[in-house]
């Protein structure tokens, strides 16, 4: 199979972050007021796009948000593929910290990349979040 990952509009990584993360919600709940200003990638499976994450810079540093991967597909490295590239795009850009508010049930995957976890946790919609970050 062909994978490749490759920079995509903010309206391209919609669908998949409704369907992951809150199908429960209205779809524009999953939009970001800041989405037309992010540089967004997905991954994509021949041309099928199974993963998405956006990445807002602001001076050297930078926060991913909305990283997903259908359901479907979780598990068999993409996301970890699309993570890794993420890391190197930041360290290409200059970019000298990179953090996350990532869901506690996943802290350990980033954990696995050398983020680190900070005191900062809070909650939204009954799901608890932590921030991690990783300075480069």
């Amino acid at each position: 199979m062909n994978t490749t990952i490759r920079e995509i509009s903010h309206k391209d990584a919609w669908p998949i972050r409704h369907k992951v993360m809150w199908p429960e919600k209205s779809f524009d709940f999953i939009k970001l007021p800041d989405d037309d200003k992010g540089l967004h990638y997905g991954l994509f499976i021949e041309e099928r796009l199974i993963s998405v994450v956006s990445l807002f810079i602001e001076a050297r540093t930078a926060q991913f948000r909305k990283f997903a991967t259908l359901k479907e597909e979780q598990g068999r490295g993409y996301g970890t593929t699309l993570l890794r590239f993420l890391m190197d795009q930041a360290h290409q850009l200059d970019i000298t910290k990179l953090w996350c508010n990532a869901r506690k049930d996943k802290v350990h995957f980033y954990q696995a990349f050398g983020m680190r976890k900070t005191e900062r946790d809070f909650s939204r919609e009954g799901i608890d979040f932590t921030i991690l970050e990783k300075e480069f």
